[in-house]
């Protein structure tokens, strides 16, 4: 089995898997917007391997895995690799859904959610909740890697309550994923707080020892591509995913580009409503897009009132009428 994770050259960065964030559309809008080189991985919507198994809930669930036809012709071009995350407790639904994925799907890779800490399903006993199983969480992942000839990574946290690192890191590392995302925070603090890359630094240090050649790559708090090459450099990680950092700056990954004028940003935003609707229709919720209006819409006179504006529209056609 060909491992991509270990074939890249210098540092690594990758889109983190959002909810209602990284469908085909805005993935092919962060594409469309990345510098040759910048931008190595992306990743689906997390997408439930229950939900994949179930015969009549399959289709709405596999609405996430989408990837329209544009979508792949960039990924191809800039030589980006696309990867399905999907999460679950049952060993045995793993291994179904990820040979399901890799006899009807063009996926580069498949990653394991390990660490959503969203109530609602760690409740489930899913995703961060595996950390506190960790036998469970190795039959998952060998599960997993026996239903495919792709790369099986794993995304996860450094602890439930407080950080365990290098237990966890370690129980991991037992059953060798192509690759480990790790984010610099525990279940708890959701969000909240400052990412611990002293943390990520210290599963560096042990995978360093135990595998050395299994890349591990870092996530939370970098808000810029040099911060991120900065972090690779103070921590030995061999890349970084970037989350929050794409809404500050949706240019993320062409750092050479330090102006984006008023102009560019309607442009974008329009764009990416058009593909919004071309893709969705009325599957999708249309006030999703009211989120990226926001990250689109900033830094310019008048963005303000514009923002305020188009969280009152109510579809498509108003968006469009609005910037005639």
């Amino acid at each position: 089995m060909s491992n991509f994770w270990k074939e890249f050259n210098g540092p690594v960065f990758s889109l983190a898997p959002m909810e209602d964030v990284t469908d085909t559309v805005f993935r092919e809008i962060v594409l469309g917007m990345a510098a040759p080189g910048k931008l190595h991985v992306v990743f689906t919507e997390f997408t439930s391997v229950e939900g994949m198994n179930h015969p009549v809930g399959r289709n709405r669930v596999s609405e996430r895995l989408i990837v329209n036809d544009s979508e792949r012709e960039l990924l191809k071009k800039m030589n980006v690799k696309l990867v399905a995350q999907i999460w679950g407790r049952s060993p045995e639904i793993y291994n179904k859904v990820a040979r399901h994925l890799t006899e009807n799907y063009q996926f580069d890779g498949i990653d394991i959610n390990m660490g959503c800490p969203v109530k609602k399903v760690v409740k489930q006993g899913a995703c961060s909740a595996l950390i506190g199983e960790p036998s469970l969480a190795k039959e998952i992942i060998q599960a997993a890697k026996e239903g495919t000839n792709l790369p099986v990574s794993v995304k996860t946290r450094t602890g439930i309550k407080q950080h365990q690192t290098e237990e966890w890191i370690a129980q991991l590392l037992e059953v060798e994923p192509a690759a480990i995302i790790l984010h610099g925070r525990t279940q708890r603090m959701q969000s909240e707080g400052d990412a611990n890359w002293n943390e990520i630094a210290k599963a560096v240090a042990l995978k360093n020892q135990i595998s050395p050649t299994l890349p591990l790559h870092g996530n939370g708090d970098v808000f810029s591509y040099a911060n991120g090459l900065k972090k690779i450099e103070e921590t030995g990680v061999s890349g970084v995913m970037v989350g929050r950092g794409i809404f500050q700056n949706p240019w993320f990954f062409d750092p050479e580009k330090t102006e984006v004028t008023k102009e560019e940003r309607i442009e974008k935003l329009i764009q990416h409503t058009r593909l919004f609707e071309q893709t969705w229709g009325g599957r999708k919720n249309f006030n999703i897009l009211k989120r990226f209006y926001k990250i689109y819409l900033n830094s310019f006179e008048g963005a303000v009132k514009m923002r305020a504006d188009l969280m009152e529209v109510k579809n498509y056609q108003e968006v469009y009428s609005y910037f005639g």
